[in-house]
């Protein structure tokens, strides 16, 4: 095993970069906006990557990084395959979840709420702003299913190219989800493990306020 590996159990780190106050603000997509930006200013890698969960027919919970690509009426926007794993696992149940990890502050934030696609128009308009070699994986990649050789993969990539030039259209399996919170918790590390946790929990059309224990 990785001596590092094995180092794990005695790699104890404090967090003291900043802490949050329940009554620092009542509005979680004003607080979320602002953390997005302090992240980008102290220089994060991969602001806008989150890990999105979901869940099988059978209750098995899985996750991967997407990208947030925009803000859509306060919900969160990603792309994908809709015939995905999580494509597929979205439209058996759609509640999910998105976490946001930004370690140079000491920073997470958790969305939890229900999935819905996008409007096509939107994912059109995105589908459109995209580099034409990904417009071109969008239909070559069978995404999450099996494949036997990467040659199969490449092949499609040349029939596409061939077939659609330098205009291609997105596919219909192909588009945006936007994840609508229902609560939204915001983590800050804390010296001596006492992490500030604040949750917006949505109730009514108002949010609900509250500490939880570290």
């Amino acid at each position: 095993m990785s001596d590092n590996l094995e180092d794990l159990k005695n790699n104890h780190q404090d967090f003291s970069k900043g802490s949050l106050d329940s009554n620092e603000e009542k509005n979680p997509y004003v607080l979320f906006g602002r953390w997005f930006d302090e992240a980008i200013a102290s220089g994060e890698l991969e602001v806008n990557a989150c890990v999105i969960s979901t869940v099988s027919v059978d209750l098995q919970p899985s996750a991967r990084i997407v990208y947030l690509k925009e803000m859509v009426d306060n919900s969160f926007v990603f792309y994908t395959n809709y015939s995905s794993q999580k494509g597929k696992e979205i439209a058996i149940n759609p509640k999910a979840s998105m976490l946001f990890f930004w370690p140079k502050n000491e920073r997470q934030v958790r969305i939890e709420g229900e999935v819905v696609k996008l409007p096509e128009a939107i994912s059109d308009a995105y589908f459109e702003s995209r580099p034409l070699q990904s417009k071109l994986g969008a239909w070559a990649s069978h995404q999450s299913d099996e494949l036997v050789d990467s040659s199969e993969i490449h092949n499609r990539m040349a029939y596409y190219s061939d077939k659609f030039g330098d205009v291609v259209p997105r596919p219909a399996h192909w588009g945006g989800y936007a994840l609508m919170p229902q609560c939204i918790e915001f983590w800050q590390g804390r010296p001596s493990r006492l992490h500030d946790r604040i949750v917006f929990t949505s109730f009514e059309g108002t949010w609900k306020i509250h500490r939880k224990n570290p």
